[in-house]
């Protein structure tokens, strides 16, 4: 931190006592600590908003028996080679597969390519983690 900034909020006495229940089942410290970490998720969804380049994860839990599922999975992320960073391939059981994408670029790329994954056939659950690459967030 470059110099550390006090400041004062006030807040409804039902508010603050729903924020203090939260602070104590995400085991934080202090409010000072969940509200830095509230701040900074809101810096990152405005860079996502904003077309700066962010990183994140696409998961995907699909039916490998589904025709074709995992041919079209695979096609569609040879299109999206630039915002692909890795991938990982999980069996879960003798049916249900798990795909992490870990991807980085241009926002409404990424989104573009998990909106698409989401869309095939056969695929049963996918999100979408959004991030920071940590550049413009401290």
């Amino acid at each position: 931190m470059s110099g550390l900034i006090r400041f004062g909020i006030s807040l409804d006495g039902e508010l603050s006592k729903k924020f203090d229940e939260r602070i104590k089942r995400k085991a934080y410290t202090n409010r000072s600590e969940a509200i830095r970490d509230l701040i900074r998720q809101d810096l990152v969804q405005q860079e996502w908003l904003q077309g700066s380049e962010v990183a994140g994860a696409i998961t995907l839990i699909y039916d490998h028996h589904k025709r074709e599922v995992l041919n079209k999975i695979t096609d569609i992320q040879h299109d999206f080679q630039q915002e692909i960073i890795s991938s990982q391939h999980v069996h879960l059981d003798h049916h249900n597969c798990l795909e992490i994408i870990a991807v980085k670029g241009n926002p409404e790329e990424v989104e573009k390519l998990a909106a698409m994954l989401k869309a095939v056939k056969g695929v049963r659950h996918s999100t979408l983690s959004m991030s920071t690459t940590g550049k413009a967030i401290t």
